[in-house]
């Protein structure tokens, strides 16, 4: 039995998926390793291998697993002489930029006008002090294109964008992680959650981060593109790290509480109705300056008028994207956006939008899938628990 739903690629312009299927460096390895390949944001990618979704899931989640995450867009944000890189930036995303250390991370949301999320998005501000003018970016796939024009058009006074795309990026995932990554990258180890460094490994230039989408301990290595296969299979030389496909990508991502670009957010969506409130930095909540901020400050002050939760199914039977969340009384009050078993957790699990009034913790609803309304309760999310390692 699948452990969940292949993720599809909506949310991918269409336009995007017209033509060929782009590959990624890793796509002969894929092959190699008897992968199940799927379109997926206008690239070639591997859903599954032999396993099969539900081992790749628990591998995961008790050892480490390697992702090909090369299709996502990496790209370098440089400010123009005279002009400071992160306040630039914080006109674009809610996020405290200014704030964030060298070799710090954070989570951050780029947004419209009306407070709805154009992308969520990784931004790093260098470690070295040469590089204190830039700032390392990692988009969603399915976004880049629209994400790379919008920030260039916004602040082609301010900064220059530089997209990075002869490079590869890999996640390695799992409790076993940082002692399988540490034997071939020293500086590992002492990374913290959402902390990154830049190295240089027997002549190869890598950006290593702390960070990933599955809810464990792990890492992204970003890396030139003609070093991404020889890295991969360095790593999957380890007893403990399997190759990992987007089906359990999806499942650990949604056993984790987190978002999937087109899913659970999208430009009809806000930060605080996707209970992202949490990535809005204080200050950026009295000070604003971010597109949006208005309606964004309403809904942090008097609340928003759906918000996303988490949702525990009574039974084994999944709800799936799309189906209609109903209250004791039968009456329409959601939808489901992400849903399927939840290998970790021994049931199936979703996440979905009600109205705020039903929003509340224990609250049972109920489901409706092919018709039938199955029991299903409110719950908090992480449905498993987070495993991200910080150092004291």
């Amino acid at each position: 039995m699948a452990a969940s739903r292949a993720p599809e690629a909506s949310g991918t312009d269409p336009a995007e998926q017209s033509g060929p299927l782009r590959q990624t460096p890793l796509h002969a390895l894929h092959l190699r390793l008897g992968a199940k390949m799927v379109p997926f944001a206008g690239y070639d990618m591997p859903v599954q291998y032999p396993p099969g979704i539900l081992k790749e899931h628990l591998h995961t989640r008790t050892a480490a697993g390697l992702f090909d995450v090369s299709h996502m867009g990496q790209a370098v944000l440089r400010a123009k002489p005279g002009t400071d890189i992160a306040d630039s930036f914080e006109r674009l995303v809610p996020g405290n930029i200014r704030d964030l250390k060298p070799g710090q991370m954070r989570y951050t949301t780029l947004l419209t006008e009306g407070g709805g999320i154009i992308d969520d998005l990784m931004v790093t501000r260098p470690f070295s002090p040469e590089h204190a003018d830039k700032l390392f970016l990692v988009v969603n796939a399915a976004r880049k294109a629209v994400d790379f024009a919008h920030i260039s058009a916004a602040l082609a006074d301010l900064a220059e964008l530089k997209p990075l795309d002869d490079r590869a990026l890999l996640a390695l995932q799992g409790p076993a992680a940082a002692n399988v990554l540490s034997a071939h990258i020293s500086q590992a180890q002492a990374l913290s959650f959402m902390q990154a460094r830049r190295v240089t490994v027997q002549d190869t230039d890598l950006i290593v981060s702390r960070c990933g989408y599955t809810g464990e301990d792990g890492f992204e290595i970003s890396i030139p593109a003609s070093h991404a296969a020889e890295w991969a299979e360095k790593l999957l030389a380890a007893p403990e790290v399997e190759p990992i496909g987007l089906g359990a990508r999806d499942s650990l991502r949604l056993e984790a509480g987190l978002c999937l670009y087109g899913h659970d957010i999208d430009e009809t969506t806000t930060p605080v109705e996707a209970a992202l409130s949490w990535s809005i930095g204080k200050r950026r909540r009295v000070e604003g300056g971010f597109p949006g901020a208005a309606i964004i400050q309403k809904q942090l002050a008097e609340g928003p008028p759906r918000l996303r939760v988490g949702l525990a199914l009574e039974g084994r039977a999944p709800a799936r994207e799309g189906a209609e969340i109903v209250d004791t009384e039968g009456q329409k009050i959601g939808l489901v956006t992400s849903g399927g078993y939840g290998p970790s957790v021994g049931g199936p699990v979703a996440m979905g939008y009600v109205d705020s009034a039903f929003a509340q913790q224990d609250r049972m609803l109920a489901i409706l899938v092919r018709g039938k309304p199955l029991p299903a309760r409110i719950v908090a999310m992480p449905f498993t628990e987070k495993h991200f390692h910080r150092n004291d």
